[in-house]
C-alpha cells in the first residue's frame, strides 16, 4: 500500500502529465489567445457548476471570500492569457522553459503568505532555473516576447497557487475553482466588450478549434484544476510549482513529436533545458538529505 503522501504526489504527477497536453492544444487551436481563453473558461464554468449541483456541494460563501476568489480568478485569467499568448507569438518549447521560472517566484512568495522562513536552497534552485532561461534568452533573442509572457505566466501561477493554498483551508476545492473561473470569465467578457473585440468574427470558430477547446476544457481543465486546488491540503505550493516544471518536459516532447519544434531551435536551447531540469531534480535530493540530517 502507498502511504497517503505518496498518493498525493502520484496524483500531482498525473495532473501535470495531463497539463502537458495543454500547450499542444494551445497551438492546435487556431483562434487567438483571447478567444481560446474565453471559450475554455465558458465551457469549464458550465461543467464545474453542473458538477457542484450533481455532487450537492454547498456553493454559498460570504462576500469576503467571493471577493478574494474573484481577485484570484483575475490573476488566473492573466496567467492563461500570457501562457497561450506566449505560445502564439513564439512556440511551445520556449513558452514551457520560460514557465519554469515559477519555482523561483514560489520560493519567495510562499514564505510571505505562509509566514515561514525563506529556504535558501529553494531560492538557489530557482536562480539556477533562471540561469537556464537567461542562457536560452541570450541565444534565442527572436523569442523575447514569448519568453517575457511565459515568465509573467509563471509569476501569476505562483501567486494563485499560494493563494489557493490558503483558501483551501476554509472552502471546498470545487467551489474555489468555480468562483475563480467565473470571475475570470466575467472579467475577460467585460474587457472584450469594452475593447470591441467581441464582434461577429469572434464566434466564428472552425471545427479543429472546437475539438481542441472541448479537449482542453473537459480533459485538461475541469478535473485537473479542481484536483490541483484540493492538493493544497496536502502539498505545499512550492512543491506543486516545482513538479509542474515537468510539464516543460512533457510539453517539449509532444512539441517535437507533433510539430517538429526541434528543427526550430538551436542546440543551446537544449543546454538551457538540461540546466533547468537538473535544478528540478536537485530539489528533492537536497530536501531529502536535510530531513535525514534533522532525524
Amino acid at each position: 500500500m502507498l502511504k497517503g503522501i505518496n498518493k498525493h504526489y502520484l496524483l500531482l504527477h498525473f495532473i501535470v502529465f495531463i497539463w502537458g497536453f495543454s500547450p499542444i492544444l494551445g497551438r492546435f487551436i487556431t483562434v487567438d489567445a483571447f478567444s481560446l481563453v474565453w471559450f475554455r473558461i465558458l465551457i469549464t464554468v458550465f461543467v464545474m457548476f453542473g458538477y457542484i449541483l450533481v455532487a450537492k456541494i454547498n456553493y454559498k460563501i460570504n462576500r469576503k471570500t467571493i471577493f478574494q476568489l474573484s481577485v484570484t480568478g483575475l490573476i488566473i485569467l492573466i496567467h492563461w492569457l500570457c501562457f497561450y499568448g506566449a505560445i502564439k507569438v513564439s512556440n511551445i518549447s520556449v513558452t514551457m522553459v520560460a514557465f519554469s521560472s515559477g519555482t523561483l517566484f514560489s520560493s519567495i512568495i510562499e514564505p510571505i503568505f505562509f509566514k515561514r522562513r525563506v529556504r535558501i536552497y529553494e531560492v538557489i534552485i530557482g536562480l539556477i532555473i533562471i540561469t537556464g532561461i537567461a542562457f536560452i534568452f541570450t541565444i534565442e533573442t527572436k523569442y523575447w516576447l514569448g519568453i517575457t509572457l511565459g515568465i509573467i505566466a509563471a509569476l501569476t501561477a505562483a501567486f494563485f497557487g499560494v493563494i489557493n493554498g490558503l483558501m483551501i483551508k476554509k472552502t471546498e476545492a470545487a467551489v474555489i475553482s468555480f468562483y475563480e473561473l467565473f470571475a475570470a470569465f466575467i472579467g475577460l467578457t467585460l474587457y472584450l466588450l469594452l475593447s470591441q473585440k467581441m464582434d461577429s468574427t469572434f464566434f466564428q470558430v472552425n471545427n479543429q478549434s472546437i475539438l481542441g477547446l472541448l479537449i482542453l476544457s473537459l480533459v485538461c481543465t475541469v478535473f485537473p484544476f479542481i484536483a490541483s486546488v484540493n492538493l493544497n491540503k496536502y502539498l505545499s505550493p512550492y512543491t506543486q510549482i516545482l513538479t509542474v516544471n515537468l510539464e516543460t518536459v512533457y510539453g517539449i516532447i509532444w512539441a517535437i513529436i507533433f510539430y517538429n519544434e526541434n528543427k526550430e531551435l538551436t542546440a543551446s536551447f537544449y543546454v538551457g533545458v538540461v540546466i533547468i531540469l537538473a535544478a528540478v531534480f536537485l530539489n528533492p535530493i537536497i530536501k531529502g538529505r536535510l530531513e535525514s540530517i534533522k532525524k
